[in-house]
């Protein structure tokens, strides 16, 4: 039996204390909101046309996209021929059962981006990322298993559909917030960017449905099928899933400040009349009504990115008069910049069409509502920096577009080749490439994003004497760094490569892979007359240097280079043919050098060759001539005498 003793009065004192600090401590617990949230950043709002935080400060969101994550867009992963995610599926699943394939997605999704990218965004200065999803991550793994059977067999897609509208009546559709992998993987991003005081902006990258023709994009079963499938009922069901889909969002996020923007549908494109739609966006205007009024109907004052038809960039019947008043408060209107000029003169006669910087301006400012680029990104080092400068002297921010690609030269960061995703060597190599710790930062791209638009700096440490490979010049503008005939690309109807090697930088200069032994394989080739590559260098002792030069010339004309020092010539490099392209040969000259940091410039007045690089040799001094002995004696007499 155990004897129970009468505490002492001290003991009731101890308990009764402690007793009270562990209630306050569950007072005070209970006061605390969800982790995650505990790292609250200020709730982002409009006004006029500014974005602005809860003390009314201005906010310039510069941000960063992960494409590529949790939708896989082909182009950004190298499986070009497949074309889309649902066809990337289909493919493995020739060759694997599907707990197989879901396995690997599990697996691609836990590490092609992870804290450590989140991290690194952070580190270059970005204040926001805008994080692309597919609604399917929104599924239980019986509903994705539905639709992936629509996917493998097209004849299925009316089945799925009515899954769909079983599951929307019975109120089976994103019912659990707490297990399904679309809200798991959106808790640990705003987690990750709010510990580097990052906002994030929630894209529904692929809608229900698909939101245009473009499967690469939207990953749909059938084309526009959210415009236009009608379920047993009659309902656009695919809409009303979206709007669902979007209730169950604000629910979970309304009050999360370290959510900048709901972007409700990303892209949405040929709406026309090609496609038995409206010619004026009466559909989309439809959709975007409904989403804000539910949106609101939760005390949700979170800004909302509406984005035009024609890949996010047209506004007919979209603009905030044609929405009630109650519904106008905190809209964003969104740009999507690729392949058109920076020019801030330069403007589109459809005053809805918002691409070009002085279209985006005047539409902000006729109807005093913020806007924000939501994509841009895909050309030069030169274009970004246009970009950047036109747009912010606008007060306009921008998300680059994207974070990491396989092989990918305008992205943040590089991920080496790896096969094929349909093989088993394949899919191991790209988990294992993808992963931050094996990426490669384009330091070139980070400058042009992140340093001032018209700085200059070395792209590696030079220094003389050694040797100088000639893709590695300076970090800059066009006409700072380097000078190229074609830098950027401004016309979307020309495909012309920017960097027509396409290998090691993405600037103008055109750089290719090249086998010539004792060389790091990339050489600048392509050349133009007038063209010119800037180096920024120290020589470490003054003097007479022979300069060799390792090139390849095809052509039965000599090319014919400057060597200058500061902007004066100090030498001439000729190169006669080589006998090909490939027919590599060592070509010399002599150059005096002064001591200290200077920049070398080599410039092309005669083209024709391709260029590796540039070694700097010191000529040795000639030893002082000693007189024969004899006469040293005679004039040694002499001299005493």
């Amino acid at each position: 039996m155990k004897v129970r003793t009468k505490p002492t009065p001290c003991r009731r004192r101890s308990r009764r204390a402690s007793t009270h600090f562990i209630l306050a401590l569950l007072s005070l617990l209970a006061l605390l909101p969800r982790w995650g949230a505990a790292q609250q950043l200020p709730m982002l709002q409009a006004k006029g046309v500014q974005i602005v935080d809860a003390h009314g400060k201005a906010m310039l969101l510069r941000g960063c996209n992960v494409g590529g994550w949790l939708l896989q867009e082909s182009y950004i992963i190298k499986t070009d021929t497949l074309g889309s995610q649902g066809r990337i599926k289909r493919g493995l699943l020739r060759t694997m059962p599907e707990a197989e394939m879901e396995e690997f997605y599990r697996k691609y999704r836990a590490g092609y981006v992870t804290k450590a990218d989140i991290d690194f965004m952070g580190a270059q200065g970005f204040n926001c990322v805008r994080l692309p999803f597919h609604y399917d991550l929104f599924l239980t793994a019986a509903q994705r298993s539905a639709r992936t059977k629509a996917l493998r067999d097209p004849s299925q897609t009316d089945a799925y559909v009515q899954s769909l509208s079983t599951w929307y009546d019975a109120n089976e559709l994103f019912a659990d917030s707490q297990t399904l992998d679309g809200f798991r993987l959106i808790d640990q991003v705003l987690s990750w960017c709010a510990a580097n005081k990052m906002y994030v902006i929630l894209d529904l990258h692929a809608a229900p449905g698909g939101q245009g023709t473009d499967p690469n994009i939207n990953d749909n079963l059938l084309p526009l099928d959210l415009w236009k499938r009608h379920d047993a009922k009659g309902r656009l069901i695919y809409q009303d899933i979206t709007v669902r889909l979007w209730e169950k969002l604000s629910a979970r996020y309304r009050t999360d400040g370290r959510v900048a923007m709901y972007d409700f549908i990303n892209e949405p494109h040929n709406l026309n009349v090609e496609h038995d739609l409206s010619a004026d966006n009466t559909e989309l205007h439809g959709l975007y009504a409904r989403l804000i009024a539910a949106v609101r109907a939760q005390n949700d004052q979170h800004l909302l990115l509406l984005e035009g038809n024609g890949y996010g960039n047209e506004y007919t019947h979209l603009t905030p008069d044609q929405f009630p008043a109650s519904s106008r408060a905190n809209l964003v209107y969104n740009g999507h910049r690729y392949w058109c000029t920076n020019n801030p003169k330069a403007t589109d006669l459809n005053p809805n069409q918002v691409n070009l910087i002085a279209n985006l301006a005047a539409f902000r400012d006729r109807w005093r509502v913020p806007v924000w680029v939501g994509e841009t990104g895909e050309n030069s080092n030169e274009w970004f920096r246009a970009a950047r400068q036109g747009l912010e002297a606008q007060g306009i921010g921008w998300c680059h577009w994207t974070l990491k690609r396989v092989d990918g030269r305008t992205s943040l960061l590089n991920a080496r080749p790896y096969g094929s995703i349909l093989t088993p060597e394949g899919r191991a190599r790209l988990l294992l490439n993808v992963a931050f710790a094996n990426c490669q930062p384009n330091r070139d791209v980070l400058a042009a994003l992140t340093q001032p638009v018209l700085a200059h700096a070395p792209f590696k440490v030079l220094r003389l004497p050694g040797t100088v490979p000639l893709a590695d010049y300076d970090l800059g503008r066009a006409g700072t760094a380097y000078q190229d005939s074609y830098s950027e690309r401004t016309d979307f109807h020309n495909h012309t490569p920017i960097n027509e090697g396409g290998v090691y930088r993405n600037d103008g200069v055109d750089l290719d892979s090249i086998t010539d032994s004792g060389t790091r394989g990339v050489a600048v080739g392509h050349l133009a007359a007038g063209e010119w590559l800037n180096y920024t260098l120290t020589v470490a002792q003054a003097g007479a240097y022979k300069v060799q030069l390792r090139a390849a010339n095809g052509s039965a004309t000599a090319a014919k280079l400057l060597l200058k020092l500061d902007g004066a010539a100090v030498a001439t490099l000729a190169v006669p043919g080589t006998g090909g392209p490939n027919k590599w040969d060592t070509f010399s000259t002599s150059a005096s050098l002064p001591a200290g940091r200077h920049t070398v410039q080599l410039y092309v007045e005669q083209p024709a060759a391709e260029l590796a690089w540039l070694r700097f040799t010191p000529v040795a001094k000639a030893p002082a001539s000693r007189k024969p002995a004899a006469t040293q004696k005679a004039q040694s007499g002499a001299s005493s005498k």
